[in-house]
This record gives structure tokens, sequence and C-alpha cells, in this order.
């Protein structure tokens, strides 16, 4: 097993994935996606007149759109934007089927595990309208919340890089089963940075955050993102969870893996001990 210490400065920021490193790879698959497709209808029925939603139909108008040349793609009726219901050559067309389209197009580009950003942005309302209400709850690995405030009293910062909007991911842990957990992380990203398998996208989040890359840890649970983490100079360690992928020896060997979050507060406390004693000599 790869060490996670390295002939590098000390630690100051761990960078975390969600799916598979602090939750559950489950309760996007088993949660989330059911809940958006079992809501969809009915969340554009009940917000079809606020601008929000407005602005979702006409994101999917036009992702429809570009993928108009795509197999299974449903397409989206063109309609006029102050009637909603009639089309552009002046053919009545009803609400319903209009919502039908989008339905079925949320539903197939959900099946083809498409990641567009306009269904992100509705699935993202979608889940909100299910947080408020008490549905869901972000389900947190009970040895993340231990060390989210371990980490916290050692004076190190916690961000967020997952593939989920940063909507998203607040929705998820400031509603969480442990209650909001928002005031133990400094800040998030998304996907708008760059790929998580780039390693400029690391260099990037570096850059935002004003810490060179051997001060910061990135946890996740794919081991093309922590090789291309590495590539940028992170140190990385790969989260092995019930349900994630499963290693090859190789990847065993040559990546430091962790089964807990348990494994890495002894290296963050040397690693703040020892930059306290400098500041103390």
């Amino acid at each position: 097993m790869a060490s996670l210490k390295r002939e590098t400065d000390d630690l100051e920021v761990v960078l975390l994935d969600i799916e598979g490193t602090t939750t559950p790879i489950t309760f996007v698959k088993d949660i989330l996606f059911p809940h958006a497709k079992k809501n969809v209808r009915g969340f554009l029925e009940r917000n079809w007149d606020t601008a929000q939603c407005k602005e979702d139909v006409l994101a999917l108008k036009v992702q429809a759109e570009k993928d108009k040349d795509m197999d299974g793609v449903v397409s989206i009726p063109d309609f006029n934007e102050s009637s909603q219901c009639l089309d552009l050559n002046g053919d009545k067309i009803s609400k319903d089927s209009i919502i039908n389209a989008l339905v079925k197009n949320v539903i197939w580009q959900m099946n083809s595990d498409r990641k567009t950003t306009a269904l992100k942005q509705l699935q993202g309302h979608i889940w909100k309208e299910g947080y408020d209400n008490g549905e869901i709850k972000g389900e947190i690995y009970d040895d993340v919340i231990t060390a989210l405030k371990h980490w916290t009293s050692n004076n190190i910062k916690i961000y967020i890089y997952s593939s989920g909007s940063v909507d998203a991911q607040k929705l998820l842990f400031g509603n969480s089963k442990f209650g909001d957990l928002l005031q133990y992380i400094n800040g998030h990203f998304d996907t708008t940075v760059g790929a998580k398998t780039e390693s400029k996208s690391y260099k990037t989040i570096s850059e935002a955050i004003a810490t060179k890359p051997s001060r910061i840890l990135f946890v996740t649970d794919v081991t093309k993102e922590a090789r291309a983490a590495s590539e940028a100079g992170f140190t990385t360690a790969i989260s092995v969870r019930p349900g994630n992928a499963v290693l090859t020896e190789k990847e065993k060997s040559s990546l430091r893996t962790i089964s807990t979050f348990d494994e890495l507060l002894f290296d963050i406390e040397e690693s703040s001990s020892k930059k306290k004693a400098k500041t103390d000599s």
C-alpha cells in the first residue's frame, strides 16, 4: 500500500469527492435519481409559471435541439413563451403535451446517463424541493463527520470537488442526516473548472484556493481522478467503500487506499503538529 506521506510541504487543504467517498455510491443511484424521475412531472406542473421553471424548460429545449441526431432523443415542441400553448407556426399545443415531451426527454437523458447542464439544473431544483420538504436526507458516512470536525479543529481547510453541481453539493451537506455540515466546508467545485480526470482541473483549483498543490490532499474513489490530481502535484488517497469499483492489484500497490477516513486523521494531525512546531521555533 502506498503511503500518504511524501517529501513535500505540510498539508493545508483536504479536497473531497462525494459519491463513493463521503457518501455511499448507492445514494445517487437509489435515492436521488429515482426521486427525480418520480417527481419530474409534478415539479413541472407545480412550478410551470415560475421564472426558474421557464429557465429550466428553455435549457432543456436548447439541449434537445443539440441532441436531435442522437438515437432515442425525445424532441420538445417549440411553443410561444408568452402563451405557452401555441407553437411557432400558430398551431395550438397543450401544456400537457409540452410537459409530456419534457418528462420523456428527461427520462431519456437519465437512462442514457447524460450529464448535461440542462438536466443537472432541473434535477437540482427537484432535489431542493425534496430536501426542503424532508423527503430527502443527505447520506454521509459516520467517519466523515469525525474527520470534518478533526480537520477543522486542526485548521485544515475542506473543499468539495464533484461532478454534481455546486448547488446539489450544498443541498446534500446542508441537509444531511447529521444536520447542516456546511459549517465545515470552505468551498465547492464542480466540473465548470474542468473534467475530474484532467490534471489541469486540479491546477485550476489550486490556484483558486491559493494553495500549493503539494499542500492539498485529494480523496476520491476513482483512480483516474487520483492520477490526474497526482500529476498536478496533489497528495491522493483512494476511498475503498462498499459498492465502489474494485481496484486491480496494480492500483492497490501504487496508490494509497483507505476504507475509512479514520485512517487519514493521524497523518493530518502529524502534519499539523509539524507545521505548528515550525511556527513556534
